[in-house]
This record gives C-alpha cells, sequence and structure tokens, in this order.
C-alpha cells in the first residue's frame, strides 16, 4: 500500500553564500517512522511553491519548527526583534498554506514555529519575546550544548480538550525551546494545552476537521521515546491515511 504524503515546508538557510530549502531531519525522520507517511519537501518562495498543487498531492502537511520566527508585520505593526531572524520566503508560502489546507481539511500538525504560524495565519497574534512579558515565565531553551538537555523536559503543561481525551491524561512534561508565544488566540482556534504560567502551550482548529493541531513544545524529538509524542504522530498519520483511503475509494 503506498504511503500517505505528508508535505513539510522548508527554511531558508544561507549556507556557504548560497540559499538551501532546509528541513531538520528530525521532523521528517518523525513523520517516517512515527507517522508513518512519506515525507515530501516543498521549496519556499512566492514563485516556486504553487500552493494548490502542493495540496492536491498532498494527504496531510507538518509544519515544522525553526531558528526563524513570524515577521510581525503579519499579526501587528512592531518592527521584529532581531530582523536576522525573519524569513519572508517560509512565511509567504506557510500562511496561506494553513488556510488553503484548513479549507480542504487536510490533517495539520504545527509545531513550534508552525504552532505560531497556524495562530498568526488565522488572525491571533504573538508577543515577539515571552520572557519579557510580565508574568510568564522565560520558556528560551537552555544554552547548554547538549541536545539531549536542550530538548529535554522542562516544565509541565495542562491539557484540555481533544488532546487530554487523545493522551488520556490531566498533565504532560513537554521540553521549552521558543522566545515567541502566543498573545491572542485566533478566534477560530482552540486552546488545549497551558503552562504553568498561563501560556497556551496547544491549539486546534474546530471541529470538523479530523486532525489540526498545533503545539508549542517538540514532539517529534526522540519521539518512540515518549509516549504522548507516539500518540499524537500516530493519529496524525491515521488521519493522513483515512484521507488516502477515501481519495482511492472515490
Amino acid at each position: 500500500m503506498t504511503r500517505p504524503i505528508v508535505v513539510i515546508p522548508g527554511c531558508s538557510k544561507s549556507i556557504g553564500g548560497l540559499t538551501f530549502d532546509a528541513v531538520g531531519r528530525k521532523y521528517s525522520a518523525a513523520v517516517a517512522e512515527v507517522a508513518e507517511c512519506q515525507p515530501l519537501l516543498v521549496p519556499l518562495g512566492q514563485s516556486m511553491a504553487d500552493i494548490g498543487a502542493v495540496l492536491d498531492i498532498a494527504d496531510g502537511i507538518l509544519l515544522p519548527g525553526s531558528l526563524s520566527n513570524v515577521e510581525p508585520k503579519h499579526y501587528g505593526d512592531e518592527d521584529p526583534l532581531d530582523p536576522a531572524t525573519v524569513d519572508r520566503d517560509r512565511d509567504a508560502v506557510t500562511l496561506p498554506l494553513i488556510r488553503s489546507a484548513l479549507e480542504r481539511k487536510l490533517p495539520l500538525f504545527a509545531i513550534c514555529r508552525g504552532f505560531q504560524e497556524f495562530n498568526v495565519a488565522l488572525g491571533g497574534t504573538l508577543h515577539q519575546a515571552v520572557h519579557v512579558v510580565d508574568g510568564h515565565h522565560d520558556h528560551r531553551e537552555p544554552t547548554d550544548e547538549d541536545f539531549d538537555i536542550k530538548f529535554g523536559p522542562k516544565h509541565k503543561v495542562r491539557l484540555a480538550g481533544e488532546l487530554q481525551s487523545w493522551l488520556g491524561q490531566d498533565l504532560l512534561t513537554v521540553n521549552s525551546l521558543h522566545w515567541q508565544g502566543i498573545n491572542r488566540l485566533a478566534k477560530p482556534l482552540v486552546a488545549e494545552a497551558f503552562a504553568e504560567d498561563g501560556l497556551v502551550e496547544a491549539i486546534r482548529a474546530p471541529a470538523g476537521n479530523p486532525f489540526s493541531l498545533g503545539v508549542q513544545w517538540h514532539p517529534e524529538w526522540r519521539p518512540l521515546n515518549n509516549p504522548a509524542s507516539i500518540a499524537l504522530f500516530r493519529r496524525f498519520g491515521d488521519a493522513a491515511r483515512n484521507r488516502t483511503a477515501k481519495g482511492q475509494a472515490a
């Protein structure tokens, strides 16, 4: 049986003075090994990503994390705190891709920057630096160079709604590697996890979408060692497989 295709938009990376479209291997590996789908990386830039053509072949969309941030002009009138972190090519693809994917009810799994894009694409806003906002904790990653420490468990989140039902628990310990976070939640979205300081850590599209979930943490890090990560990626993969089966039946 042919595996469902999960489209993963990349990021713009400068390597040796040339621009590359890049995706962290941990994201595509989680799609292949845990969701058991075929990852397909999509290049960036308005001239190179025909969103309609992409969605015509996609059974699911994974929006990965990144060192870059959503440019603030997409949710307000602030200047970026660090212009070097802006990735306009990625914004040009992912924001309209999210809206079109939801219209088509395509399974969507959004992680870290993808989580933030999910909120912005539907009209929400972000804090550019959560750690300087009164009442919020510092959610940035540890400075240690050991990736097991960087991506290691950091704080608990309180689960709600469908996510609580999917995972069968009220609390989940997650990693935390982000500067930005949700300020105003987009009206169509439902908050389904909260950090100890009240920051929204998971969001879901309204009922009727088979799997449209965004999480602020990184379930793709060593997912086979984490039962919650396994559950999320497998549910995402099942939603993509169900879409494939319906298409074949038609």
